[in-house]
This record gives structure tokens, C-alpha cells and sequence, in this order.
């Protein structure tokens, strides 16, 4: 099916993705999140033993693929399978730097950033509370990005 082909406008918008996640090590989730990859903070609210912290990613997407596409991506990233039905990925602006941090901060290397053939620099990873990361960085930019 092309992308616009049976398409149906919503009377609606959607203004946010937010991506829920539960951590069992809050703290550990907190530090690797927003101090190891660096997403700012955009709240923060403690109530008896709860708490929950929203951070900052930039755009976000919802990226949907079959099967086929998610394997296609495990074996150019990783080399095999490796993925599960959600996977997370981060754009930054520098994949060595970012991947670095990420180990420095408590994820577990998945792979090394490897170049793919839609010319972006992923590396991935086993991150707190249960995400896998990819971590990419575009290398056709242009003059303005």
C-alpha cells in the first residue's frame, strides 16, 4: 500500500509521543538517561514512594516496521538478531561520543557504531529499565544540519 493510499485525516493532532517506561532502579535509569546521554529534564515529581521524571529527546517518531525491516535492521547494526518488538533509538550528533558516554553510563554494547547503508552511524546497546538503544547519528547533514 503507498503511504497515502487509503488514508483517513483525523479531526484531531497528537502533539507528544511520550514513551512510558518503568524502571525497577529509578536511580540508576535517571543517571544513565538524563546525566550519561544528557536529556534535559523537563520534570521531576516525588509523592511518598513514588516518582516519576520526564526527559527531553527532541523529535519524536513512531517508526513502524514489519518483521522483515526489524531484522534487516538487527543484521546491519548488529551483525544478527537481536531485537525485540520496541527498541529505542536516539538521534545525536556524534555516535562515537554518544556511544561512549552510554558504556561509561551503565549500558551494555550491543554493537559498535556501524555505518549503514542510509548513510547514518548506529551503535547499540542494552540500556537500564529493560530498553534496547540504538544510538545514530546522520552523516549527510547538508549545509544546514
Amino acid at each position: 500500500m503507498n503511504s497515502s493510499e487509503g488514508v483517513r485525516r483525523s479531526p484531531f493532532t497528537v502533539k507528544q509521543l511520550r514513551l512510558v517506561v518503568e524502571a525497577d532502579d529509578f536511580d540508576a535509569a535517571v543517571a544513565f538517561y538524563r546525566d550519561a546521554l544528557g536529556l534535559p529534564e523537563e520534570f521531576y515529581v516525588e509523592t511518598d514512594d513514588a516518582r516519576v521524571m520526564a526527559l527531553q529527546a527532541g523529535r519524536a517518531t513512531l517508526e513502524l516496521v514489519n518483521p522483515a525491516q526489524r531484522r534487516l535492521i538487527d543484521q546491519l547494526e548488529v551483525g544478527h538478531e537481536v531485537s525485540r518488538s520496541i527498541r529505542v533509538a536516539f538521534e545525536v550528533t556524534d555516535s562515537g561520543a554518544a556511544t561512549n558516554a552510554a558504556v561509561a553510563g551503565g549500558a551494555e554494547l550491543v554493537a559498535p557504531p556501524t555505518e549503514t547503508p542510509w548513510r547514518s552511524l548506529n551503535s547499540r546497546f542494552e540500556a537500564p529499565a529493560g530498553l534496547q538503544i540504538t544510538l545514530f547519528a546522520e552523516l549527510d547533514q547538508g549545509d544546514d544540519g
